[in-house]
């Protein structure tokens, strides 16, 4: 199942981990102490920050199945990433606002350009589509671990060297992974579809330019007017969503219903991810103003790595959870992928509700310990892994091969969506500049936000397991006529 070449991917999507959510780990600090950001406005960004990139997946994907070919796009990902990282050392070192949005603007576009492509290269590395299924997990963990440990070493490596240290190592990592697939050119290339074998027409190249060059202006312009900029996610989701419907009546009758299936899955991770989203913000915001001491002690952790919580569960959520799925596939007990979206909702419900105690339960030193969060992050990291590992690989199992990388999409797509969404909910927890955190707000301010939450996680575990039954009997009915057609 495991070759040199989805090993390499690995190695490369660990480079990613560790450079892409390390900068996430630093940046609201960044934006509140030396851009001198509000609260509100430096959630606003570091939300949109963490949504805007899957939503330009949408352009990433037309990209790589009209343009490039999933390679060439994933390859130019990565030299993107090094030198918006590169903008972003300029912006610390000069405190040059408008630079370090350039920076994250460019690193947005990187996102979605790498988004569609890595799956979809990544799974003709294997030979079969099951081993696709399990290798896919263990993936997702492998780029956990750099998560892990860019989002709890950057607090601290800035806190001695400074913000710029840590955007430069973020560029390091960026260009080391695009080294290894420059390297392994001809491998990738021969596993590739027609696209990626063909050379690139010049015709194919300026538009692929005009495209990027226009994006990239577009992001930097959502950036720097976050009100207007939200709702250009909506209308670009929308947008995406509305193209797909049409491709879905242009289809063959067994193609527009699996395409169906897709849709359902799509609003189910559109759900999810708000509640995911909530680690960037509101959840960050609350362990910067609350969380005090060392984990079990003796562990240092500045308030805002309590986000390397969650990939370093994650870590351990990815084989763990492609163990249990695949012992229970050998006792023939096959779990649809909405039922297994329906068990990360009572998973998120019970992260949250413990969040919702701590919050409502604080003491009048106003402190919440990091081993309240480190258990908090167990329950939603398990979730997370179900739902990122097992609806793309669901989309892959049911869309028409022609328009595979803008399918994928649509899962970046509800990435966005949620990540703006959950962003603009997450605002009206936000203090004015300067205001002491008490321990009344935290317990009505805090403890309400929260406690809401935890009550829609609960309606969407039953919302899931509905469209679960939909699901199952859409794609059965596919099949009947499937073999009705045979005979």
């Amino acid at each position: 199942m495991w070759n040199k070449l989805n090993k390499s991917m690995m190695v490369c999507q660990m480079s990613f981990g560790l450079s892409y959510y390390g900068v996430m780990a630093i940046l609201t600090r960044f934006f509140l102490e030396d851009l001198n950001y509000s609260e509100a406005d430096t959630m606003m960004v570091v939300g949109a920050f963490s949504a805007i990139g899957p939503l330009f997946a949408i352009a990433g994907g037309f990209i790589a199945d009209k343009f490039l070919g999933s390679y060439r796009s994933l390859s130019f990902a990565y030299f993107s990433f090094a030198s918006a990282y590169f903008l972003l050392v300029i912006g610390s070192t000069t405190t040059n606002v408008a630079m370090s949005l350039a920076g994250i603007a460019l690193a947005s576009y990187a996102r979605g350009l790498m988004s569609p492509s890595y799956p979809s290269l990544f799974k003709r590395t294997f030979s079969d589509q099951e081993s696709f299924e399990k290798g896919f997990p263990v993936n997702y963990s492998v780029n956990n671990v750099g998560a892990f440990l860019g989002q709890y070493l950057f607090p601290m490596l800035v806190l001695i060297t400074g913000f710029n240290s840590g955007f430069m190592l973020s560029a390091a990592m960026s260009l080391f992974a695009f080294a290894i697939l420059i390297y392994s050119h001809k491998s990738f290339v021969g596993i590739g579809i027609e696209i990626d074998q063909k050379p690139v027409s010049s015709k194919n190249w300026i538009s692929f330019y005009l495209l990027s060059a226009a994006m990239i202006g577009l992001v930097f312009f959502m950036f720097s007017n976050m009100e207007v900029g939200k709702n250009i996610v909506y209308a670009i989701a929308s947008a995406a969503i509305i193209y797909f419907i049409s491709l879905m009546f242009r289809a063959k009758r067994s193609d527009s219903l699996k395409m169906t299936t897709i849709l359902i899955m799509i609003f189910l991770s559109t759900a999810f991810f708000i509640y995911y989203g909530q680690m960037m913000t509101s959840m960050n915001m609350v362990t910067i103003n609350t969380m005090r001491g060392d984990l079990f002690g003796f562990i240092p952790m500045a308030p805002e790595a309590a986000m390397s919580m969650n990939p370093l569960w994650c870590m351990v959520a990815g084989p763990v959870i492609a163990f249990i799925f695949s012992a229970l596939e050998k006792r023939n007990i096959n779990l649809s992928t909405a039922t297994k979206v329906a068990f990360s909702f009572v998973l998120t419900a019970i992260a949250f509700g413990i969040l919702t105690l701590a919050v409502k339960n604080i003491g009048s030193d106003v402190i919440i310990r990091p081993e309240v969060f480190l258990v908090i992050h167990f329950f939603q990291a398990f979730a997370e892994v179900i739902v990122g590992s097992m609806v793309v690989a669901f989309i892959l199992s049911v869309v028409p091969k022609n328009i595979q990388n803008f399918s994928v999409s649509l899962f970046s797509v509800a990435i966005a969506l949620s990540g703006i969404i959950g962003t603009v909910f997450s605002t009206s927890i936000a203090l004015e500049k300067g205001q002491k955190i008490t321990q009344d707000i935290v317990k009505n301010i805090y403890g309400g936000y929260f406690s809401t939450l935890t009550f829609w996680a609960v309606v969407m575990v039953a919302i899931a397991l509905i469209s679960s039954f939909l699901i199952k009997r859409i794609l059965s009915k596919v099949n009947d006529e499937s073999n009705l057609t045979v005979g």
